[in-house]
């Protein structure tokens, strides 16, 4: 019998908004991501097409690399420790999300978490958002994501 699988857990900060009053997101280092994406390249048997550092207002860096299967995508998201894989490079994200390639293993284990693209293309209203600001909250009722994946990889501004 399967066990429900307990609902994700959007972080504050996980959107990219915060009131100015708030405590600053946390962030994602940008060299701790390209160390783990130059990794994940040699498990891959690719290389490292670029990394590109997250720019306002999107919420995430991105990054390519091209291996014996062709070029994969990855968003790694600016504030969390979180990555997506993705068609194509774009300026957002609402339901382009991929499923991670076996070498993304190699990110997990540099302390990521890879998310699924059956994770990223699941309503939002199926994850915990308790712990989102006032701030995020009125970003969303704005922007009105339909999945999990739009919420957290966005250039909402």
């Amino acid at each position: 019998m399967d066990r429900p699988q307990a609902a994700f857990r959007l972080e504050r900060g996980a959107t990219g908004f915060l009131d100015r009053n708030d405590p600053p997101a946390p962030s994602t280092d940008p060299s701790a991501c390209r160390a783990a994406w130059y990794a994940a390249a040699r498990a891959a048997g690719g290389q490292v097409e670029d990394f590109t550092e997250q720019q306002y207002p999107q919420s995430f860096h991105s990054a390519t690399l091209s291996g014996r299967n062709g070029a994969h995508t990855a968003l790694f998201h600016a504030h969390h420790p979180l990555i997506a894989f993705v068609g194509d490079r774009r300026y957002w994200y609402t339901d382009e999300f991929r499923e991670p390639p076996a070498w993304a293993t190699a990110l997990s284990d540099a302390g990521f978490v890879v998310l699924s693209a059956e994770q990223l293309l699941s309503s939002l209203e199926e994850s915990d958002t308790s712990a989102l600001s006032k701030a995020e909250w009125r970003q969303i009722k704005h922007w009105r994501p339909q999945t999990l994946g739009a919420t957290l990889f966005n250039s909402w501004d």
